[in-house]
């Protein structure tokens, strides 16, 4: 996949993005963007002019000039679209390597291990095939048998293998992706050419972008703007014909090119000719950072999105417990207490144990080789003893589960503390999870206290749920804790409300119910049980890991297998709508000025350099000749498409304001902006034409 820092001109991309601008001028191609049809046609009408006034011995090095702006206009905006869709190009050949066109170990009847090799793109729907360490996985499908250790970064980029198992929610396995350790029976889940890979393919590249309602809407609305211009344009050849008469002179410069620049000039061809470019761009936003959009539909969605279900284990929280803080006995040392604990989970290489010796390290400075001796024995947890520990010497030391280590102690004849007993419920009250320390020395057992594991909230997550409040978006955790531990995760992590003891019914009616009240619903699941309100959500974000039926409900999917990649789509999608939005306020306001540059200029009679015609009020530019005003609002016209085409593809920068902020923001920065910047573009463009004598 491509990195989000690459050049967004890359030499290869923009080589391959100038000889489809080219290759687009095909009418067929131009017919979907109405606006820049109509510059297209106006182009190829000036064209005939030109030839018909060098047959005619007329010709005129103004109007050829005009035409070739025209085209120029055309092909920058081909250009843009060209250099969007190039993007996508390159990530298709990327994932095109990717693709397996060796055999396959096919079973022919499973579970019997009868097998014969059979080209990969035989393979049909139900076939069940054999994938040891080296071979690819020759399509989709789903572990039925087996667990390995899977290479899947030809897709998602990442290079730590990924564990592939029978049942569960990481059953899915993608065609392309190479097996580095063990061996696995997969059942296929897609013909050739409709894999995952293939549909991904066809998406960066386009072929299956369709065109999402708003920016239909959009286009309706850029068409009959300029079909009004074009109504207007076309009356003016009589209004100059009478100002001739009025005024007893003739020498107007309203020929057909000079029409022609002005509707180009009036008609918004700005956003005309980035308007594709910026849905591709949105949607290679998304490609950038390893999430696959199925539909335009989707990314446009997520920057409507007002309600957001987040699953708690892996999104807000780490997911593993983790410890937070020593609780020590009345009359026992805090750090005495830790010291044990460290010492006890040296060879403990679960993430609790490491944690426990982090928080020993950072709360006491003890170090993990101050309490190595060469007299130590390690005690693994087991599951009959519920416990683990060490051994240094005469001195034993034991942590688990508190109802084992009460058996443990008064098997000793001690009693076990009554203010540890109330600190180990407690903590259970709360949703975590204690560990009771206790040491013996001397057939002598004495509880040292305990360790509160709990599932530790992400650091940052609470400012980002904060940031999206302020752009207007509700928080909802979703988790299958009892309400008492949902609640006290809630609070620490900042969202807005939380859903506990979760079930697929009660997801898919929450959703229900946030829809009825007219919000739309983001969510992210990698289950089965997910599939039905990932399918009801506007926006279901299945992760790749995830098994078919995820994949297939939801409308995106995440390759890196990361839930916070959510908040993500959000923004790009957002993003995506501020754009567009900004760069259409932009294309509106710039024709203020071009009206001023051009309308008095084709009338010419009344123009008047000297500072005399009636419409010599108008030229507030102070633009030498009507000849150069003409020239210099159609030179800007074409120029200002490739200046906006890196805006286009980075998109407008977002921050999360609330809307009315974001949209005065960008009102005064693309609106007022808009009508400043052609007034000063144009003004310098009449100034070099002047001085390079183009007119």
């Amino acid at each position: 996949m491509l990195s989000q820092s690459q050049s967004l001109f890359d030499p290869t991309i923009t080589r391959r993005a100038v000889v489809d601008a080219f290759s687009k001028l095909n009418p067929l191609v131009q017919l979907k963007n109405p606006v820049m049809f109509i510059v297209a046609v106006g182009a190829v009408l000036s064209t005939m002019t030109v030839l018909r006034d060098v047959a005619s011995g007329t010709f005129s090095g103004f109007t050829l000039q005009i035409t070739l702006w025209l085209w120029f206009t055309v092909l920058f905006a081909n250009f843009a679209e060209a250099i969007a869709e190039g993007r996508g190009k390159a990530q298709a050949d990327t994932l095109r390597k990717t693709r397996s066109g060796s055999t396959a170990r096919l079973l022919t009847q499973y579970p019997s291990l009868t097998e014969h090799r059979v080209v990969a793109a035989e393979l049909k729907v139900g076939d069940v095939v054999l994938c040891e360490a080296g071979d690819n996985i020759p399509g989709d499908g789903e572990v039925i048998q087996g667990i390995a250790s899977v290479n899947e970064s030809a897709i998602t980029g990442e290079s730590a293998p990924v564990i592939r198992e029978a049942g569960g929610d990481r059953s899915a396995v993608t065609g392309g992706t190479q097996v580095i350790s063990d061996c696995i029976y997969v059942r296929i889940t897609s013909e050739q050419g409709d894999s995952f890979l293939d549909r991904m393919i066809a998406l960066v590249e386009g072929a299956q972008r369709q065109k999402t309602p708003n920016e239909i809407a959009l286009s309706i609305l850029l068409a009959a703007l300029s079909i009004v211009f074009l109504l207007a344009v076309v009356t003016l050849k009589g209004f100059a014909y009478y100002s001739e008469i009025a005024s007893g002179l003739t020498n107007s410069l309203l020929s057909i090119p000079v029409l022609i620049a002005l509707l180009v000039c009036l008609i918004p061809t700005t956003i005309g000719g980035l308007l594709s470019a910026i849905g591709i761009s949105g949607m290679d936003r998304l490609i950038q950072r390893n999430v696959i959009a199925t539909s335009g539909r989707a990314v446009e969605a997520a920057g409507d999105v007002d309600v957001l279900l987040l699953d708690k284990t892996g999104t807000i929280t780490f997911g593993n417990r983790m410890a937070s803080e020593f609780i020590p006995a009345n009359g026992v040392d805090a750090k005495r207490l830790a010291e044990a604990a460290q010492r006890s989970s040296l060879a403990d290489e679960t993430p609790e144990g490491r944690s426990i010796v982090v928080l020993a390290k950072e709360l006491f400075g003890i170090r993990g080789h101050e309490n190595t001796e060469h007299q130590t024995t390690f005690i693994p947890f087991t599951a009959q003893t519920r416990m683990s520990g060490v051994d240094v010497g005469i001195r034993s030391i034991r942590k688990g589960a508190a109802d084992a280590v009460i058996k443990l102690v008064e098997s000793y004849g001690s009693v076990f503390p009554a203010d540890v007993k109330r600190a180990v419920e407690d903590i259970a009250k709360t949703g975590g999870t204690p560990l009771v320390v206790a040491e013996i020395v001397e057939n002598k057992a004495v509880v040292l206290g305990v360790i509160h594991l709990k599932d530790v909230v992400k650091g940052g997550i609470k400012e980002r749920f904060a940031e999206l409040r302020k752009a207007g978006i509700r928080t909802v955790m979703i988790t299958g804790d009892n309400p008492l531990t949902a609640a006290a995760i809630a609070a620490e992590a900042g969202v807005d409300d939380y859903i506990a003891e979760a079930t697929p019914e009660i997801k898919l009616k929450r959703i229900r119910d946030e829809q009825a009240q007219g919000h739309l619903v983001a969510m992210v699941g990698d289950g089965t049980n997910d599939a039905p309100a990932l399918a009801q959500a506007d926006v279901g974000v299945a992760m790749n890991s995830g098994t078919q039926a995820a994949r297939e409900a939801g409308n995106m999917v995440d390759l890196d297998n990361n839930p916070t990649k959510l908040l993500e789509v959000v923004e790009i999608g957002k993003q995506l709508l501020m754009t567009r939005g900004s760069l259409t306020t932009f294309s509106i306001a710039n024709d203020v000025a071009k009206y001023f540059a051009i309308i008095p200029a084709i009338f010419a009679t009344l123009y008047a350099t000297n500072g005399t015609g009636a419409l010599s009020a108008l030229n507030i530019m102070r633009l030498a000749t009507p000849e150069s005003a003409i020239l210099s609002a159609i030179i800007f016209n074409a120029l200002i498409i490739v200046a906006l085409i890196p805006l286009a593809l980075r998109g407008v920068a977002y921050k999360p304001l609330p809307a009315s902020t974001l949209l005065w923001k960008n009102f005064l920065l693309y609106g007022v902006g808009g009508i400043i910047v052609p007034f000063v573009g144009i003004k310098l463009i009449d100034m070099l034409v002047v001085v390079l004598h183009l007119v």
